[in-house]
């Protein structure tokens, strides 16, 4: 299991598609494409998040100060994210 964790945030990190402004699709693989999932059965549903939530996550993951079990898998997948991409992505998917 630990291996598959490594190949996807591995394959994530090198596809420039992740840095893309609100692209989600990479998200997708562990969140669902609707973001109905519990990432690898550990994380919170993100489509039942507010965008506030959503923001506050994703950039708590980013400085570090946010996260539990995949939170070192997170900070890579949002590390080259701006603070205007982490605002759209959270539009785009959050409650409103």
């Amino acid at each position: 299991m630990k291996t598959i964790v490594k190949i996807v945030a591995v394959a994530a990190l090198l596809s420039p598609a992740v840095y893309a402004a609100a692209n989600t699709a990479a998200c997708a693989g562990c969140h669902g494409a609707n973001f109905e999932k519990k990432a690898l059965g550990k994380s919170k549903v993100v489509k039942d998040m507010t965008k506030d939530e959503i923001v506050k996550s994703l950039k708590g993951y980013k400085d570090g100060s946010y996260g539990g079990a995949m939170k070192g898998m997170m900070k890579g997948q949002v590390a080259k994210l701006s603070d205007a991409d982490i605002e759209e992505i959270a539009t785009k998917v959050g409650k409103k």
